[in-house]
């Protein structure tokens, strides 16, 4: 059911949790400790994406096992950034493997991934998709419960909505939809990283004068500890980017469900 971390703070080294931890998002993706039932692996594809000083997102998206990619090691240890986000997939069955259905999903403000998977797919959630507009639904990076939650979440920013709201309103509208849905969102700005915790398990710790926020540690620091189920996560970077504030609220509480 995939993994993913995300990091918002003063610029740092990217590699550390994706690559080089005791369990890095690499071990995450061919020993997960907690998936709840969604799967052994996440080796249907993976991404990673940071913001630059200044500029937009960069993203790295490929539909084969992260431990395969030979140049991944090259291309993020130069790497220093103030908010990224990575992800390694479990891609849901009846759904497309490709580097396009990998989180994250970005544009020119905003990384976006899902951990989960929306029940009843794609009748369940026909209502919500009806409110995008046309083009959106027929841009959609991939046909998956994760692309259309992408399209929905960057409509609401795009005509003004605070991230924090969307994400809320989002999750709220899923499930009423599609009871017993699984989702443990992330979108990170350049100064806001916003979480949730439905259904999966999502941890989070001080990383310096950050946050780091993962499906499981990524090591051994004893300063871990996890975010309720039904939590909300949102973090804001403050004093010009030198530190992080951050705050964990319950939104609700998810059905306990089987997965199909």
């Amino acid at each position: 059911m995939c993994r993913h971390l995300a990091y918002l703070g003063p610029a740092t080294a990217l590699a550390d949790p994706v690559l080089r931890a005791p369990h890095s998002l690499v071990v995450q993706s061919y020993a997960p400790e907690n998936m709840r039932g969604g799967g052994t692996v996440n080796a249907d594809g993976f991404g990673v994406g940071w913001f630059a000083d200044d500029g937009y997102p960069t993203c790295y998206r490929r539909a084969e096992p992260i431990w395969t990619d030979p140049a991944l090691e090259r291309l993020l240890r130069p790497v220093r950034s103030r908010s990224f986000l990575a992800a390694v997939r479990s891609g849901t069955v009846g759904m497309p493997v490709t580097a396009e259905a990998c989180a994250p999903f970005a544009d020119d403000d905003w990384l976006f991934s899902h951990n989960g998977v929306v029940f009843g797919w794609p009748e369940s959630v026909a209502g919500l998709a009806a409110g995008l507009p046309v083009v959106d639904l027929l841009r959609l990076a991939a046909p998956t419960d994760s692309a259309l939650l992408w399209a929905l979440v960057r409509h609401a920013l795009r005509g003004g909505a605070d991230p924090v709201e969307t994400v809320t309103d989002l999750l709220h509208r899923v499930v009423a939809a599609a009871p017993g849905s699984r989702l443990n969102f992330l979108l990170s700005g350049r100064a806001v990283l916003v979480a949730t915790a439905w259904s999966h398990s999502l941890w989070l710790r001080p990383h310096g004068a950050g946050v780091l926020v993962a499906s499981e540690p990524c090591d051994e620091e004893p300063d871990w500890r996890p975010v309720p189920d039904g939590g909300l996560l949102v973090a804001r970077t403050t004093d010009g980017g030198a530190s992080t504030a951050y705050e964990v609220t319950k939104i609700g509480q998810p059905e306990e469900r089987s997965l199909p």
